[in-house]
């Protein structure tokens, strides 16, 4: 009623009305997300979420996140926790310490300590820079 008088207010309810459109949209998308991904679910159990959701969408996303909202969160820090565990391995494995300077180094620490010779230091030294 107000919004055919006051464009402004028209203006400013179709804004609100975009944004609550895109919340949902983001809610049902994280939703969705969170049923595909959930470890502890079996097939049936995503599926019958799934239809939940589709059906009733309003009724069955706040259904969702009554019931399994308070593990979404945990779900997700244990995902993100594996995946920077995947990632720090990966490299530590692509950037180790094997690199030919780290050798090197160690090599001429060792002769600095004495626990080499010279001739051994220069032939180990060859043999990394493969000369």
């Amino acid at each position: 009623m107000f919004a055919y008088n006051y464009p402004l207010l028209s203006i400013f309810w179709t804004m609100l009305e975009f944004f609550f459109l895109f919340l949902w949209i983001w809610l049902l998308i994280i939703v969705f997300v969170d049923i595909f991904r959930s470890p502890d679910l079996g097939g049936a159990a995503k599926a019958a979420w799934v239809i939940l959701v589709l059906v009733l969408p309003l009724i069955g996303v706040l259904i969702y996140l009554i019931v399994r909202g308070g593990g979404m969160h945990e779900r997700s820090a244990a995902r993100m926790q594996q995946q920077q565990a995947a990632f720090d391995d990966y490299v530590r494995q692509t950037a180790g310490s094997d690199g030919a300077a780290d050798q090197l180094a160690k090599l001429a620490d060792l002769k600095d300590k004495g626990a080499i010779s010279d001739a051994e230091f220069e032939a180990q030294k060859a043999k990394i820079l493969g000369s």
